[in-house]
């Protein structure tokens, strides 16, 4: 199942992306997934939980699935 995290700002740290997600419940558990291998970012494992995640970027865990919608590089408010 593929979700939609949208924001407001040029990114998301892959981290808080799980958190806001509610794949884990705090960013221990995020830090823990994604330094175990356990999280894949556009299909290929990512081990940086500073990750930073723009528009149009995957990422998934547990067997779930989320997209980033937001702003495109270069916008501003």
């Amino acid at each position: 199942m593929e979700e939609i995290i949208e924001i407001t700002t040029e990114f998301i740290r892959l981290d808080h992306l799980l958190k806001l997600g509610g794949a884990t419940d705090t960013g221990g558990q995020a830090k823990f997934a994604i330094q175990n291998g356990e999280v894949t970012v556009n299909g290929e494992v990512c081990t940086m939980r500073g990750k930073k995640m723009r528009s149009g970027d995957t990422a998934s865990y547990g067997g779930r699935r989320w997209t980033v919608r937001g702003p495109v590089p270069g916008w501003s408010a």
